[in-house]
């Protein structure tokens, strides 16, 4: 059995921003598929920090109704049973998920999860949508990296938007 790997998926600005200064994304191209569709039949899962949950429940509720969501969160409760939450030794639980049968696992976000994550040394691709514009200010993309990482390009694509999209392979620990 292959270990699921944990794909790190987001877009940012050109200037490194997931979200502008108000917490928007209303800047993400949504103008075509990007390859999202081709990603989402690679998963069956998706890791949340509770913010980055609450938004996609109150913007899209029924987005990913097919996929296993866990939260990671010490405050959230919730009554649905293809919600888990995880509230303490968030490493072992990912390790567990990590090692169970099943597709990969998309990190959604947000910030402080995909920190906690990498620093446990848990992601194993980077794919960054380049987004052709420059936001000035919000949310950066990386905060609080506590080791230098090595990453290898496994892909890149262009779009008609101006769109690059960067595939990176996390090299070893």
């Amino acid at each position: 059995m292959n270990k699921r790997k944990i794909i790190l998926n987001l877009c940012t600005s050109l200037d490194s921003y997931i979200e502008g200064q108000n917490g928007e994304i209303d800047w993400c191209f949504t103008d075509q598929d990007y390859g999202m569709t081709e990603f989402l039949n690679q998963i069956d899962a998706i890791f949340f920090g509770r913010k980055s949950y609450e938004q996609l429940v109150r913007e899209m509720p029924n987005a990913f109704s097919d996929k296993r969501k866990v939260v990671f969160s010490k405050t959230l409760n919730s009554n649905d049973s293809n919600l888990k939450i995880i509230s303490e030794n968030f490493e072992k639980e990912v390790i567990k998920i990590i090692n169970s049968e099943g597709k990969d696992i998309w990190l959604f976000g947000g910030a402080s999860l995909v920190t906690d994550m990498i620093n446990a040394n848990l992601v194993d691709e980077l794919m960054i949508s380049i987004h052709p514009l420059i936001l000035g200010s919000g949310k950066p993309l990386f905060i609080d990296i506590q080791n230098r990482r090595k990453l290898k390009l496994i892909d890149n694509k262009t779009f008609s938007s101006g769109l690059v999209q960067l595939l990176y392979k996390v090299e070893e620990k």
